[in-house]
């Protein structure tokens, strides 16, 4: 594969990849609103349903990423990800035409939101295997800023976006528009050209459980991937603490409104624009290595100021938002960089399943580390809880440290 000299923008088959991911995001960044509200408006939810949907939706990554990798692997991956989006368009769509024709129930609910979960997963999973196929090798940190630049820009503007055509539509005829943008998505990669390696052939396939294993076994075996793993598992087990009571102490402890709280949220959406944009240039300066640990041991650092923050608003407030836009700055430069040197040192056969291995180990402890969350606010508090987070944040960077990541330099010599 020759390497564009334009980079990815004179890529008319990356672009294809990136324009149809961007609008995909957007529509889905919409059904964040409007799949709750659909619940809540026109079934009159339950907190206890409201509960149910949200596993609904997340319970796929638990259940299904293991045995999709599998089949991302013995798949065309760019076909993968076009069933993909069909499949969660009609979805999305029966969601209005049950509700209009007054056959939408919860339970119905439930099991769409499960679906259209389960189709995402195989989406994420085939398009990150997709990627090295499509791209050169040194292009592989532009090529996953590029898309997690898409990814914060439809997390700013999205939900707002939805709100509105909740507001306009109502919740069940604004899944429509994502639903169009799963269709557009779909077609935008019907029009890639560039052949991708082939799939294993039956003759040589292993058993489910066996190419699961041996997803499992790289992902443990290799040095760099072994790391990343640990890290990726103690940050986001962390995270969830805070996650579970971060809310609360902004609300009960802090006393900040709800529209202070997401202004506040809405400082880290415009860090992770600036960070997925400026990931690239970061990396060509520091370097592999340096920018993945830095951004990861930064990144952690920046937690500790919100225990810090305290009433008046005016002290509060300057430290949460410093620490929305650190986190939200440093946070896409270790995720794409870290992600770029996976897909160069993992081998094409074996890239569905280690990124599925790998969503499966570090997405597995989020349900933990929210329930020990709840636990050490009930008996620790709001403020302890959010200590003993941002100490398990600030930590999670040694796994990369002690780790072959250090050697990492401007090249992907040291990850083949």
């Amino acid at each position: 594969m020759l390497r564009n000299k334009s980079g990815l923008t004179g890529s008319p088959d990356f672009i294809k990849l990136w324009l149809g991911e961007t609008i995909s995001l957007f529509g889905s960044q919409i059904t964040v609103v409007a799949l709750p509200f659909t619940a809540i408006l026109v079934l009159n939810a339950s907190p206890a349903q409201m509960g149910f949907l949200g596993a609904a939706e997340f319970a796929p990554l638990l259940l299904v990423s293991l045995f999709a990798g599998v089949w991302v692997d013995r798949l065309p991956r760019r076909k993968v990800m076009i069933a993909s989006d069909l499949g969660q368009a009609l979805l999305l769509l029966l969601i209005p035409l049950t509700a209009w024709l007054g056959l939408l129930t919860m339970e119905l609910l439930y099991l769409l939101a499960f679906l259209t979960g389960t189709l995402a997963v195989f989406f994420a999973i085939a398009y990150q295997s997709y990627l090295p196929s499509l791209v050169a090798r040194d292009d592989l940190p532009e090529g996953n800023s590029k898309l997690e630049a898409s990814q914060a820009v439809a997390e700013i503007s999205g939900p707002a976006l939805g709100g509105i055509l909740v507001q306009v539509l109502g919740a069940p005829l604004a899944l429509v528009l994502d639903a169009c943008s799963f269709l557009a998505s779909a077609f935008s990669l019907s029009l890639i050209r560039q052949p991708e390696p082939p799939p294993t052939s039956i003759e040589t396939r292993p058993g489910l459980w066996t190419a699961i294993g041996a997803g499992l076994k790289e992902l443990v075996r290799h040095a760099l991937l072994r790391a990343f793993a640990l890290c990726n598992a103690c940050s986001n087990f962390f995270g969830a603490v805070i996650g579970t009571v971060y809310t609360l102490y902004l609300l009960q402890d802090l006393k900040i409104g709800p529209a202070v709280v997401g202004l506040i949220l809405t400082a880290g959406g415009l860090g992770g624009v600036l960070g997925a944009i400026l990931a690239a240039r970061v990396t060509r300066w520091l370097g592999l290595g340096r920018s993945i640990i830095l951004a990861s041991l930064i990144s952690g650092l920046a937690w500790w100021l919100v225990p810090l923050a305290a009433a008046p608003l005016a002290l509060a407030l300057p430290l949460l938002v410093a620490n929305r836009l650190l986190f939200g700055l440093l946070n896409p430069v270790y995720r794409i960089t870290q992600l770029s040197v996976r897909q160069a040192v993992t081998a094409p056969g074996l890239q569905g399943r280690v990124n599925a291995s790998m969503r499966f180990l570090a997405g597995g402890v989020v349900p933990l580390g929210a329930l020990t969350g709840g636990w050490l606010g009930t008996v620790l508090g709001l403020r302890p809880t959010l200590v003993i987070g941002a100490a398990g944040m600030s930590l999670a960077f040694l796994a990369l440290y002690f780790s072959p990541v250090r050697k990492l330099g401007h090249d992907f010599d040291l990850a083949r």
